[in-house]
């Protein structure tokens, strides 16, 4: 009898290994398009598109390459719209007599796909997901003893067991990090290149009107529309970053300027993600680039450590910890999210910028979305769940796994420190150090405490102050508290103020 390949929509991969030993005359590959993946958060319409569309052309790639295919659409006339009711049909349909499928992203799913042996009946084989660098039993024992768990520490171990940036067991230019050389700004003259368009084929716009129908309520620009959507195209578009932008990506990767959302990142976390490129791959060829002299060390290490470290890590962290982490809330913030999150209306200009920019492209690049969206949302107590429900909508590149470690830990340290030594807490000078985005501002950043001062001064001032029972012991911020401790109650009573004042307009 024939087994049922389920293939997920973040695991468009030909190397999956829910298809390794596949017999191509017999077994049927299954995948499908749901409503309830779509819709138990109202993800962006972009984020649709991309992946149904990515889903699609991967299905008849399988299927050119001789593959038995089983494809459900969102619009066909049977689709029960719920993976467990389309894998029970698709079960029926076939007569398999056991079912395949590669371990997921998300917990949910992975308690769905748990419960399928007794619920329908059939031989579930839950393979691991080798597309990652790290597994999660590997993650757990080092992490097992260790008080804290810090990325750079796991990042070197990675850097040895795959021997990237290595010479003789050592760093290659004899430092581990150069994140220090990484914090240029940019000015509004800097030639930035265009991002990489793929070109819409028929497939894509065929769903283009589908998605606007079936999800015209959700967040986020349908068009226009340039991501790559098979892994050809994927693959150009690493080549792109790799040959126009990767050289200038390390000294401007903390850099944002008013109307360029795009800056010299390379924007394929989308597809590594869904599976249309892999980690390792995207690391040789930026230190090959390296290697021929294309690319400076800062840049590539950069580069390198955001996939083969902070990926890797956040994976990590996510399987360690769940499902508890999902409700870590350290700082008890109740606030909901502010209606600005999702129309742009704000005097704000740097939140204005990013969270239209966002809207736009189901992007934004991490220095936005950690110093910027974050920032705001944990200074100002923002609950964490309406913060990962966000996160999780907006971005194209976001799955539980990924959202919900950096939004949790690093972005609200809501989990009290566990992944971040401090919380990454900042007042206006950091946005405008980074970013041009305070000079077209309606509020002004070197005003600190009256009307017309930068809402990020104060409530910075005002989050320290509301949460110092449970930081001040905190080594990183004893400086900062030292300072808090010589302010006049005078200051400290107009800070608090002026805080309560903008908190309650929201």
């Amino acid at each position: 009898m024939p087994t049922l390949r389920f293939i997920l929509g973040d695991q468009l991969n030909r190397n999956i290994s829910s298809l390794q030993d596949v017999n191509k005359t017999k077994d049927i590959i299954f995948m499908c398009e749901v409503c309830d993946e779509a819709t138990y958060v109202k993800h962006h319409k972009k984020k649709i598109l991309f992946l149904f569309s990515a889903m699609r052309h991967f299905a008849e790639e399988l299927k050119k390459s001789g593959f038995n295919i089983d494809y459900v659409k969102l619009d066909d006339k049977a689709n029960c719209h719920a993976f467990t009711d389309e894998v029970a049909s698709a079960i029926k349909r076939h007569k398999v007599d056991k079912l395949i499928v590669t371990f997921p992203g998300e917990y949910r799913v992975l308690q769905m796909l748990l419960s399928w042996q007794k619920k329908l009946n059939i031989p579930v084989e839950i393979r691991p997901d080798e597309r990652f660098l790290s597994t999660p039993d590997e993650f757990n024992t080092w992490a097992k003893d260790r008080k804290q768990l810090r990325m750079e520490n796991f990042y070197r171990l990675m850097r040895q067991k795959h021997n990237i940036l290595m010479r003789n067991d050592k760093p290659i230019g004899g430092k581990w990090n150069y994140d220090i050389e990484n914090r240029k700004t940019a000015k509004s003259d800097l030639t930035i290149p265009q991002p990489f368009h793929a070109k819409i084929d028929s497939i894509t716009k065929q769903l283009i009107p589908l998605i606007e129908k079936k999800f015209n309520s959700h967040f986020g620009d349908l068009q226009p529309f340039h991501y790559a959507v098979t892994r050809k195209q994927a693959l150009q578009a690493l080549d792109d970053f790799i040959k126009h932008r990767l050289k200038q990506f390390g000294d401007y990767q903390d850099a944002m300027l008013e109307g360029e959302p795009w800056m010299f990142h390379s924007h394929i976390s989308l597809y590594l993600n869904c599976g249309l490129l892999e980690p390792l791959e995207c690391i040789a060829k930026a230190e090959q680039a390296y290697h021929a002299g294309k690319a400076p060390l800062n840049a590539v290490e950069g580069f390198i450590r955001q996939i083969l470290g902070w990926r890797e890590y956040i994976r990590g962290i996510y399987w360690l910890k769940m499902p508890s982490y999902a409700t870590e809330n350290f700082f008890a913030a109740k606030r909901k999210l502010p209606e600005f999150y999702w129309t742009a209306n704000t005097k704000m200009n740097c939140l204005k910028q990013c969270i239209a920019e966002t809207r736009a492209n189901a992007y934004a690049h991490h220095i936005q979305r950690l110093m910027v969206l974050g920032n705001f949302a944990l200074i100002s107590g923002i609950d964490p769940k309406y913060v990962n429900e966000w996160y999780l909508i907006v971005y194209a590149d976001a799955y539980q796994w990924v959202e919900l470690p950096n939004v949790t830990g690093m972005i609200l340290f809501a989990d009290g420190g566990f992944m971040a030594s401090k919380p990454y807490a900042a007042g206006g000078a950091y946005i405008n150090k980074m970013s041009n985005y305070c000079k077209n501002c309606h509020y002004k950043v070197t005003e600190k405490t009256n009307d017309k001062a930068c809402p990020f001064n104060y409530l910075y001032w005002d989050f320290l102050i509301r949460n110092q029972s449970k930081l001040k012991n905190n080594q990183r911020l004893r400086m900062i508290y030292s300072t808090l401790s010589k302010m006049s109650q005078e200051k400290i009573n107009q800070i608090i103020k002026l805080a309560k004042n903008f908190l309650q307009k929201l």
